[in-house]
């Protein structure tokens, strides 16, 4: 009796067969720009992304599998969403930063309110509090409209082959990074302003890293054939990255941002190794993936708690958040050689740990018993499902318990972390 073939068997014979299928056909199995592109067997250059993982995800597409087929339903309701918003640019607001420069990025910081003076200052912090007044820098809300639709298309495109899709992301990415009278400076100098007090915080360089690496997946999803996407906008942006991460890494900003305790340090990381991965620096992304280490066994507990992000007055969010930037870390190691997933610290200090420590109060089995102003069990989605396909045992009994998140669960189809409640850093 022969034993019986694995699933991941059954997927690579599927992709054979379909490729196999296409050239009897006589049918291009490169990318081509119409509306039945077929990059079945062009695998994106992503770098959090599992590219492999995105072609899986189009054979199963093709297999009619009804799980993904919904998630494809969810993911096409988001895109046509984005279809007439954008394109942003840092160029569109009204203020002007501190240096004078409309091309640079700026924003104030989100936590800060004036006092009761008659000029306000100085501003005093209320954390988790989020100021209005902060909206009247619109790069901040901007960017993320950015971030959000371009990654979002991107993976449109790919699914569905629908132009359409990769012309209106293009658009959107050349907008923001490329184009002359448009484009935004490659540096974060004037991010999270407090008013009375200074011109811009290392600590503002969250604003990109918390969600950034995912327009660097999304660009690479657009290299692998988009209509809209040329090569000359894949080389600019390219070096658009180069100049950024070269002010992440030589900046004091970037400096004392990647030396920070709490989750600013490990997204800064996360930042800088996925751009360094992207611009083919693999040395310093296997570097800045190994700082991950030391960060797991310092500011997670054998428990599984991170005391860090427990005093925050949005606890829940904040272990959430920092775990974005964790299993992200780990997804790239998986790219330069080191495994973040399996890391245990002297005192079993672990990314598992600390994702067990979060699924009973992300299946409702128990109340969160630390500080949260706003509760949402859903941004723990993605994390647990990272765990499952990783084995972790809790991890996949906890994952038809989840709450589904706003949009509908899209995991199978963009299978690396999201941060999927309200971030304001």
């Amino acid at each position: 009796m022969y034993p019986i073939a694995s699933s991941s068997f059954w997927l690579c014979l599927a992709i054979t067969g379909y490729a196999l299928s296409l050239f009897f056909s006589g049918v291009s199995a490169m990318p081509v720009s119409s509306n039945n592109i077929d990059a079945l067997t062009f695998i994106p250059g992503t770098v959090v992304l599992d590219g492999s993982k995105l072609l899986e995800a189009k054979v199963h597409l093709r297999l009619g599998d009804p799980k993904f087929r919904k998630a494809l339903g969810n993911l096409k309701a988001q895109a046509d969403s984005w279809l007439n918003q954008g394109p942003w640019s840092v160029t569109n607001k009204k203020i002007i930063p501190p240096g004078g420069d409309i091309h640079d990025y700026a924003s104030q910081a989100p936590y800060w309110w004036p006092s009761p003076t008659p000029d306000g200052c100085p501003y005093i912090n209320r954390d988790g509090v989020r100021n209005p007044e902060v909206d009247n820098y619109t790069d901040h809300g901007d960017r993320g409209l950015m971030f959000q639709s371009s990654y979002i298309l991107s993976l449109a495109w790919y699914y569905t082959g629908d132009a359409k899709y990769a012309k209106h992301a293009g658009d959107i990415l050349r907008t923001w990074f490329l184009t002359p009278a448009t484009r935004m400076n490659p540096n974060l100098n004037h991010a999270q302003i407090i008013p009375c007090a200074n011109d811009g915080r290392s600590i503002g360089i969250i604003d990109f890293s918390q969600q950034y690496t995912s327009v660097v997946d999304a660009a690479a999803i657009l290299a692998a054939g988009a209509p809209g996407w040329s090569s000359a906008d894949e080389h600019g942006f390219r070096q658009w990255n180069v100049d950024f991460l070269d002010w992440l890494e030589t900046s004091q900003f970037g400096i004392d941002e990647t030396a920070a305790m709490n989750n600013h340090g490990t997204f800064a990381i996360l930042q800088s190794a996925a751009l360094a991965l992207f611009v083919g620096n693999k040395h310093l992304a296997k570097e800045k993936v190994q700082l991950t280490l030391s960060r797991i066994k310092d500011y997670i507990q054998p428990n599984g708690s991170q005391p860090l992000e427990l005093v925050r007055t949005r606890s829940w969010h904040y272990s959430t958040f920092d775990l974005v930037a964790y299993t992200r870390l780990a997804d790239i190691g998986q790219k330069v050689g080191v495994d973040v997933w399996r890391y245990r610290g002297a005192g079993g200090q672990s990314i598992e740990g600390a994702i067990n420590f979060i699924i009973p109060t992300a299946t409702g089995e128990s109340q969160w018993p630390y500080p949260e102003l706003e509760f949402h069990a859903y941004a723990a989605s993605d994390i647990i499902h990272a765990a499952a396909d990783r084995g972790n045992r809790k991890a996949k009994a906890a994952i038809g318990k989840l709450e589904t998140p706003p949009g509908g669960d899209l995991w199978v189809l963009r299978p690396a972390v999201e941060q999927l409640d309200a971030v304001t850093s």
